[in-house]
């Protein structure tokens, strides 16, 4: 297949059979070329200066030991790249990723592989419509001279990381929902314990979004930035010393493939462009600033459930402590009225003569009806002055 890449290994850590071997490390670095053509480098950071031509300071962005945010700048000849797992340096004829053998590179480099390859003449004239005639749409062919080549690395770039991300919250609402759901039904401390692990698990998931939102977010409000971005227009014109500095007119040095970029907006032609013009590039950071927008708000309403989870389990918190109270209110009023009934038989027990005691044995009987109707009262007072000032329920 034409749009296949072939792995060139250049060292002996390259085979196949060696890969788990080879360990992720700083100086490992994988060149895909516009023919799709991957080959390991190993190479330090001045062979990498030199082979991209970028300063120290951008090559520090790409230090995995360095809690660098994520950015994307442009330079003179080379795009720098920092999105999560994906470090990459574009230029107008290679991308550089570092880490190859990393889990999460291995699929950007494979999808480099199959999507920066030009697509040959001969396959366009053959291909074949959804009528089988044989004949190329306009779409089709517009499509493949819409992007240079270090867009079509960059939007490659940029769907890595949006599926990542996405995929990422997918797995965080599948495990989120269930144990919400399990907390509202019975507040134990093990599901206090996994709500509160998932609801960490969230913040860290929502700072990496926000993170790379907030960057395409910055480079959209910026058209100076965005045209920074054009390595090949800025080749072409360096190349063209007789340009007078209006409309730069250049063509890119391989077409592209599929494009998340609406078909209405392929109507205007990439063969003519201002020096300022960013309308391309900005419908492409658009497309993928709304996919990490939407992953973002699904975030937003995963955190907004939590809430409301967790002020539904502060609910029935405070319910069962006002139940508590009022428990401690009745048992409180009953220790009252008793202490009235024991004082009566205090008084009545101690070893003093009183001349009434002496053949009035109804007395007793009448002391301990009194005492009693007493305690009582003193019972039902405390319990309707709580009700009336809405210490209790009703």
């Amino acid at each position: 297949m034409a749009g296949e890449g072939v792995v060139v290994p250049v060292d002996p850590f390259s085979q196949p059979g060696l890969l788990i071997k080879k360990t992720a490390v700083s100086r490992s670095w994988v060149s895909v070329d516009s023919g799709g053509q991957s080959t390991v480098l190993d190479l330090d950071k001045y062979g990498v200066m030199k082979r991209v031509e970028i300063h120290a300071r951008d090559l520090r962005i790409l230090d995995p030991l360095l809690s660098y945010p994520s950015a994307i700048f442009g330079r003179e000849k080379a795009i720098v790249l920092n999105l999560e797992h994906i470090k990459a340096i574009i230029t107008t004829e290679e991308v550089l990723l570092r880490d190859p053998f990393d889990d999460n590179v291995i699929p950007i480099v494979e999808e480099l592989q199959r999507r920066l390859p030009p697509v040959n003449a001969s396959s366009l004239g053959q291909g074949e419509d959804e009528d089988g005639t044989g004949v190329q749409t306009e779409d089709q062919t517009s499509e493949s001279d819409e992007f240079p080549f270090e867009f079509r690395a960059l939007e490659v770039a940029l769907e890595g990381i949006c599926s990542f991300l996405d995929a990422r919250t997918r797995e965080l609402e599948t495990d989120a929902y269930p144990a919400l759901d399990e907390l509202t039904s019975m507040i134990s401390s093990r599901n206090l314990d996994r709500v509160r692990k998932l609801k960490s698990a969230m913040t860290r998931l929502t700072n990496r979004v926000l993170k790379v939102r907030d960057e395409l977010e910055q480079l959209l409000d910026d058209d100076d930035d965005m045209a920074d971005l054009y390595l090949s227009r800025k080749l072409s014109f360096a190349s063209s010393p007789s340009n007078d500095g209006a409309d730069l007119t250049w063509s890119p040095a391989s077409p592209t493939i599929e494009s998340k970029i609406s078909r209405a907006s392929r109507a205007t032609p990439f063969s003519t462009h201002g020096d300022n013009d960013v309308e391309e590039l900005e419908m492409l950071l658009e497309a993928y600033f709304m996919q990490i927008e939407a992953t973002s708000n699904k975030l937003t309403t995963l955190r907004e459930y939590i809430d409301d989870t967790e002020d539904y389990i502060n609910i029935q918190l405070d319910n069962h402590r006002n139940q508590l109270i009022q428990l401690e209110l009745f048992l409180l009023s009953g220790t009252v009225s008793l202490s009235v009934y024991s004082l009566v038989a205090a008084i009545f027990g101690m070893n003093i003569p009183y001349p009434w005691n002496h053949n009035h044995g109804y007395v007793f009987k009448w002391v301990v009806i009194l005492a009693g109707i007493l305690s009582a009262s003193v019972f039902m007072s405390i319990t309707t002055y709580s009700r009336h000032k809405g210490l209790v329920g009703s």
